[in-house]
């Protein structure tokens, strides 16, 4: 099997290099200085419990691909799939499968789905089509990924090691089809557990409920998730925002197993690294707001679920975000006063 991962950053690095380790034929796409590091040098892993050896890398430029592919990672951000979209697909094998990691609610979510909103485009995803004329839904594989990791340099990936780690894959209509068995038996022997189920969806609330609330008040306040839980009044606000989710999610079928109080007290006790709109943030990077949050509030007010707390918080970051974009601004902590 001939693979590609579009999108070599943290988690498009850490799948390309443990599958470069397994001997797997597997392609990443990487830029800047992330290309000239894994071309160089190829990929660290590093955790707790170990640090590897540079792990040899076949790596490439965008338009240096050699297709056809039977199976591509699409690693980018969210709000990148749309520039690539047409690229990515004629890199596709007629035959072969996308995997779409990505944070947040997917571009496809009302797509191939039992509701009255089948087939509804959620204006803050793919508010032209381009992506959904792209691809074939039937190429598609919804997928969640549950790894922490840091990436403080080009070629260098740092990861929590956290017994949670795995990627979960899933059909857009549910059916468990062999393919979700053959990117497990792919995966599993490289190193990343991999789980397949008929709810695809559910899982990508689960992991919103969290990256949604704390992404965001992390990136404005520059804190870390424990913080926020912490400060009393912040605290109030990510209450309010998480049972505004959970009244999201509960209008389109979903219904996480936890609550708010247990999300709050597993996020007070987590360890972890700054999350990934805060990296962004502080690295001067485009905000991954459109996917975690701006097309939770396109379904509320879809569907008439008030969400006010989550409006007014991602007000204030989609100006944060014009800022580093527009004005070219990195938001990162600096030192007030002599440590200690």
């Amino acid at each position: 099997m001939r693979i590609l991962v579009f999108g070599a950053g943290a988690i498009g690095g850490y799948l390309g290099a443990i599958l470069s380790a397994a001997g797997k034929d597997v392609t990443l796409v990487a830029r800047g200085a992330q290309y000239d590091a894994l071309s160089r040098r190829g990929v660290i892993l590093e955790s707790p419990k170990r640090r590897s050896d540079p792990i040899r890398v076949n790596v490439c430029r965008q338009g240096e691909e050699q297709p056809p592919y039977e199976l591509i990672f699409v690693c980018v951000k969210s709000h990148q799939i749309a520039e690539s979209a047409a690229h990515v697909a004629g890199l596709l094998a007629h035959d072969g499968s996308l995997v779409f990691p990505q944070n947040g609610i997917p571009w496809w979510y009302f797509e191939k789905l039992d509701s009255p909103l089948r087939g509804t485009r959620l204006p803050s995803l793919d508010p032209d089509g381009r992506i959904a004329s792209a691809f074939r839904l039937d190429t598609v594989i919804g997928a969640v990924i549950y790894l922490p990791t840091d990436h403080p340099e080009p070629g260098r990936i740092v990861l929590a090691d956290q017994p949670t780690d795995r990627l979960v894959v899933g059909e857009l209509d549910g059916e468990l089809r062999p393919r979700l068995e053959a990117t497990r038996a792919l995966l599993e022997p490289a190193g990343l557990p991999v789980v397949a189920t008929d709810r695809i969806r559910d899982f990508k609330w689960q992991k919103l409920l969290s990256n949604g609330v704390f992404n965001l008040l992390c990136t404005i306040t520059q804190s870390s998730p424990q913080q926020v839980v912490m400060f009393p009044e912040t605290r109030k606000v990510a209450k309010a925002m998480l049972d505004e989710f959970l009244a999201v999610a509960a209008v389109v079928g979903v219904v996480p197993k936890t609550s708010t109080d247990d999300i709050l007290a597993y996020t007070r006790n987590r360890a972890g690294f700054p999350p990934s709109t805060l990296q962004d943030a502080r690295a001067g990077r485009t905000l991954e707001l459109d996917a975690l949050d701006n097309a939770v509030l396109d379904i509320a007010r879809l569907t008439g679920v008030p969400a006010p707390t989550l409006a007014n918080v991602v007000a204030c970051a989609n100006l944060l975000n014009r800022r580093i974009v527009e004005d070219g601004v990195a938001f990162r902590p600096a030192p007030a006063r002599e440590a200690g």
